[in-house]
């Protein structure tokens, strides 16, 4: 399985953070149709106003997929706010414990 990661901080984080939290349904239901989606997790930081979304998928073409799908998103939805790019982590999962 593969994970990306994106952290959003600094200019617009907080406003993004309040769209996407307000929009969450639509984001959960976008993000379930990624090829080879396994999870996603969009979660406030502590450390900002901003925050971070994980998504997990069977291989590295839905993760592509995801980061494209999450770009878009953005590009439609919240052209308003005016928010610095992610740091954007990509990796292979060591382990992907859940309940």
């Amino acid at each position: 399985m593969d994970v990306v990661v994106r952290t959003y901080s600094g200019k617009g984080s907080k406003e993004l953070f309040a769209l996407l939290e307000e929009r969450k349904a639509d984001i959960e239901v976008l993000l379930r149709s990624t090829t080879g989606f396994v999870s996603y997790t969009l979660a406030r930081s502590s450390e900002s106003d901003g925050g971070l979304s994980m998504t997990v998928c069977q291989d590295q073409a839905g993760i592509d997929e995801s980061v494209s799908m999450a770009k878009e998103w953005i590009a439609k939805n919240a052209a308003h706010i005016s928010v610095d790019a992610p740091k954007v982590s990509m990796g292979k999962i060591i382990i992907h414990a859940t309940k």
